[in-house]
């Protein structure tokens, strides 16, 4: 029973199942979510229900249908939804609420990788939303209520603190947990002050706080797009455009060459990977996460934070990029975000007999966009924070994709199978007992806090995933270029 009417799902394997429970009434385009209409009769939660709009371009080499979903065309708006595992006859049992990744554009909750089954079976009620993206969930348009996507979680949070008890979880014991997008709005919560009291814990998986942007620049992306779309920049010019016409213009602005969002200092936080990220300056997010976190936002909450060691090979190896892009467009493509961009270049190889200008650049985006902002978040925090690295190597693209970008998410959730194969994410015979720690960490973690080494504050020790053991982290050359 939730605070709206009852609903029956399926329970199979000793797990209780509901897909598809809407948490939100059909959003209104620009407008705050609501609470959905009341029911009477049973709903069957049975089916997993639409998703927000959005288009899953494939991958060379590589299946990425696991990791984001199939893709919606935005026909059916009743899309805020979530997906609840449960234990059988579960009791106050720990809470993990899944925010999914795809640069604030792409993914749902029911992307197959990250199935919250085994989840249940370790005795954790997991949950997964869906949430606003692209152009109706992260575009300051004039007028409009900010970071709506933002919103749609804190909405999701709120109804898990009212109804999760009915499904066996106890609401004081909830772990928010996400990886890429999903990670950095979860890092961003933690510092905010409409998210107090809806989590006890959070798991940044590749995410941090530093993927913000002030408003006025993010309204370059406004009045940009109202250009292509041909529409005035306000919210009834938006209205007006189709989904379909949305997620066109999305690929558009997506060029290298569409839009310049570097702000006063020349610098630019996503350096590409997404026009769309949270804006910081309203009351969700009144200063900047990492600021914020300094002056004491979020010290309640016990963070564990952590990066993949070969993050951007997941977009530069299937694509040949690291291969063969020349070193002149690796560094004009790196100064598009970062002013001092040929010597983070040489201070990661650039130049060095046998080091190719894609493999100096790959290695110095891991850096700069997931592994050094991380580490800053971390050492922000003013609670107990622990941080890890997930090294082991994935075999596919010819043993060359690494421990990219999204490696941990079949280990953590325990789904290799559904990444398993000639063109999959962790390619062939992935090591099994890897997951079974890595899915361990994070059950105990959300269950009582506990993980098996000690906290970064002070220490600067990193749990290595693969290798089982802790490292003092060494200083890196991100660190010279990067604002602090």
């Amino acid at each position: 029973m939730t605070d709206s009417g009852p609903v029956r799902g399926r329970v199979a394997g000793g797990v209780a199942t509901y897909l598809g429970l809407p948490y939100a009434a059909p959003p209104v385009r620009f407008e705050m979510p609501t609470r959905p209409v009341g029911w009477t009769e049973v709903l069957d939660a049975t089916e997993r229900g639409p998703t927000a709009p959005h288009v899953v371009r494939p991958f060379p080499n590589l299946d990425v249908v696991p990791l984001v979903g199939t893709g919606s065309d935005g026909s059916d708006g009743d899309y805020l939804r979530l997906n609840i595992w449960a234990p059988e006859n579960a009791q106050r049992a720990p809470v993990m609420v899944w925010v999914h990744g795809g640069g604030f554009v792409v993914g749902s909750k029911d992307a197959p990788i990250s199935d919250g089954t085994e989840f249940a079976r370790s005795g954790v009620v997991c949950v997964a939303i869906n949430y606003r993206m692209g152009i109706d969930g992260f575009l300051p348009v004039p007028g409009v209520p900010t970071n709506l996507g933002l919103r749609d979680m804190l909405f999701a949070l709120r109804w898990v603190q009212d109804n999760i008890a009915a499904f066996g979880g106890d609401p004081a014991n909830v772990t928010a947990f996400g990886e890429s997008a999903g990670a950095m709005a979860i890092a961003n919560l933690v510092t905010s002050p409409l998210a107090k009291g809806l989590f006890k814990r959070a798991i940044i998986q590749s995410g941090h706080g530093a993927m913000v942007r002030d408003i006025p620049v993010a309204q370059r992306l406004v009045r940009k797009l109202a250009r292509l779309l041909g529409v005035s920049p306000d919210a009834d010019g938006f209205r007006s455009v189709s989904h379909p016409s949305a997620m066109a213009a999305l690929e558009k602005v997506a060029k290298p060459t569409a839009i310049d969002l570097r702000d006063a200092n020349g610098f630019e936080p996503v350096f590409g990977i997404s026009r769309f990220i949270p804006v910081w300056g309203d009351d969700v997010l009144p200063m900047k996460p990492v600021e914020a976190l300094r002056q004491g936002a979020g010290a309640e909450i016990d963070i564990l934070i952590g990066t993949n060691t070969e993050e951007m090979n997941l977009y530069f190896v299937p694509t040949a990029v690291r291969d063969k892009i020349p070193g002149v467009l690796a560094w004009w493509l790196l100064s598009r975000s970062l002013p001092s961009a040929r010597k983070a270049l040489k201070a990661y190889g650039w130049g060095r007999k046998g080091v190719r200008p894609g493999a100096a650049m790959t290695r110095a985006m891991s850096d700069l966009v997931f592994r050094w902002p991380a580490r800053q978040y971390a050492s922000a925090h003013r609670g107990r924070t622990h941080v890890y690295e997930m090294e082991w190597g994935s075999p596919a693209c010819g043993g060359k994709l690494g421990a990219c970008h999204g490696i941990e998410l079949p280990f953590v959730f325990k789904t290799l199978d559904i990444a398993t194969g000639p063109e999959g994410l962790v390619g062939e015979a992935p090591p099994a007992e890897l997951a079974e720690t890595a899915h361990s960490i994070w059950v105990n973690f959300a269950t009582d806090g506990t993980l098996p080494w000690r906290h970064w504050n002070g220490d600067r020790l990193v749990y290595q995933l693969a290798a089982g053991d802790t490292v003092v982290e060494p200083p890196m050359a991100a660190a010279h270029f990067l604002p602090g």
